[in-house]
């Protein structure tokens, strides 16, 4: 199971990004990264392009945001990641899993430098997987692994970000948006379907076989027909349904990601993430039915370790 696990998320993480590749951007020098492969799919030929200099020393710190104390500290890149790594990935999974999450994070990182950090005033990154990035400290990671397995596990993602020093993944000589999940459940999905705006053209919808032997891979949610109403009419006061109407609620249609885009409950029509959210799903991924006096949603699970679908945190 572990293996299989390894294998979706290399496969996602691969099948999600193109045309990206991984490319080794720092040095303690000053260094000109060769080229980006980028694939143009109209054409099908490819192209190449040549990238920006990075300095690694230009971005050899970090500013991250306490939460829970609202203090900022300033970290060596790679110390924060060795924090990152351990808080969003277990240190049982393989080395070369470890060894993406790695190249993941360091993108994600340097993306929230170059872009100021967004919201956090002072600082680039945060420390709350429901706003950025997780991260724990040293001290505290060793002390919530049993005692015979702390050297072990902190030795190995020590290596498995050592071992990618440097490695981000990019766009055009950028660095992404990286966001990732341990379980797309079968298809990603566009981030334009679940934040709109203009989206990225390097996240798109793609199919990601062999997902369904992951752990809880469905969920279901079965509320009353008078639980439905009040939930609705707690956010949309002027809304009616008449239960006996054989489209009282109906999938009206779906994202290419397997997502319900807009579904028509009584008189509203509300998107997949609405619903998501007013009757706490764990996705957008579901079938409904009325079942005499209840609704039950059935439901493909996303499991995400940093964002989900509903939590625009980064």
């Amino acid at each position: 199971m572990r293996k299989l696990t390894i294998y979706i998320l290399l496969l996602i993480l691969v099948s999600f990004l193109i045309p990206i590749i991984f490319t080794k951007k720092f040095g303690e020098d000053k260094q000109t990264a060769s080229v980006t492969e980028h694939i143009d799919n109209k054409e099908e030929n490819r192209q190449k392009v040549e990238e920006p200099s990075y300095d690694y020393k230009k971005y050899n710190t970090v500013k991250v945001l306490h939460t829970k104390t609202n203090n900022i500290e300033e970290i060596n890149l790679d110390e924060y990641l060795y924090g990152v790594v351990s808080a969003e990935m277990p240190a049982s999974f393989e080395k070369e899993a470890l060894k993406a999450q790695s190249i993941v994070a360091r993108t994600y990182t340097i993306y929230k430098i170059i872009h100021n950090g967004g919201k956090h005033e002072g600082a680039d990154i945060c420390d709350n997987s429901n706003c950025c990035q997780a991260w724990i400290s040293k001290e505290d990671r060793l002390s919530k692994w049993e005692e015979t397995e702390r050297e072990g596990n902190w030795n190995k993602i020590v290596q498995a970000v050592n071992e990618t020093k440097g490695k981000i993944i990019t766009y055009n000589g950028e660095p992404i948006n990286a966001f990732f999940h341990s379980n797309s459940g079968g298809s990603t999905e566009a981030p334009i379907n679940v934040w709109g705006g203009s989206g990225y053209p390097y996240l798109q919808t793609v199919e990601t076989s062999g997902e369904d032997s992951y752990t809880q891979y469905k969920s279901e949610v079965t509320i009353s027909k008078e639980e439905l109403v009040n939930k609705m009419k707690e956010k949309y006061k002027e809304f009616s349904i008449n239960f006996e109407e054989e489209n009282a609620i109906q999938i009206l249609e779906y994202t290419e990601g397997k997502r319900v885009k807009t579904i028509k409950i009584g008189n509203k029509n509300l998107s997949g993430v609405e619903v998501r959210s007013i009757f706490t799903l764990k996705s957008a991924n579901f079938e409904v039915n009325i079942e005499n006096n209840n609704i039950k949603f059935s439901v493909i699970r996303i499991w995400s370790w940093c964002r989900n679908e509903s939590n625009r945190c980064r």
